[in-house]
């Protein structure tokens, strides 16, 4: 068995990291800490925070999007489908909603100087793994495929909403007045009759 990449490992032990304290708990100090290893061995593979962080978001997203596409596996009609969907993605973020946060919250919530324009490479790998997501619920709705995506998309982003609100109300220790299930069971209720 071959030894995971340095990079592979500084992504490790930086989602591990994020795991067990937040955060507030990942950093260069931290990571190469971690691993035993100089800080300057961390900014060899990973110069910025921002390059920390998409290398992060890509692993996370494949993730996402691979768990998607398993869940599409038994689907045979439409709102089954969007039901699978909604369900995996909840779950997937409720699971570890730090790591929701370092996904979907980090990136919009970095102050300018941290965030850099990402390579056309970052994007390619980000947009290739999106179309995957989004493309496994699309090819079980009805209509045409543009149309298809773009509810696959609004499907998703609802959802993302549905995980922002449990993750508010968790970050500031106010539960929800609707349990996490029957909130998804009503998203889904109203998805699939406006599909």
């Amino acid at each position: 068995m071959s030894n995971p990449k340095t990079d592979a490992k500084i992504i490790k032990a930086a989602q591990d990291l994020l795991a067990e304290g937040g955060f507030g708990a990942v950093s260069f100090d931290t990571i190469a800490r971690s691993l035993g290893i100089a800080k300057q061995s961390v900014l060899y593979w990973f110069p910025s925070k921002s390059d920390l962080l998409a290398s992060m978001f890509l692993d996370w997203l494949d993730e996402e999007a691979n768990a998607v596409t398993t869940s599409m596996n038994s689907a045979q009609t439409p709102d089954e489908a969007i039901g699978a969907f909604v369900r995996t993605v909840t779950r997937f973020h409720t699971s570890n909603i730090d790591r929701y946060r370092m996904m979907y919250l980090a990136p919009q919530t970095l102050k300018a100087g941290i965030q850099e324009a990402r390579s056309s490479e970052v994007l390619d790998k980000i947009h290739a793994t999106t179309s995957k997501l989004y493309e496994a619920l699309a090819n079980r709705l009805d209509g045409p495929p543009d149309k298809a995506r773009q509810t696959a998309f609004a499907i998703h982003s609802a959802t993302l909403g549905l995980v922002l609100m449990v993750g508010l109300a968790e970050g500031i220790g106010d539960p929800l007045k609707h349990s996490e299930e029957d909130l998804v069971s009503a998203l889904i209720a109203k998805l699939s009759s406006e599909h």
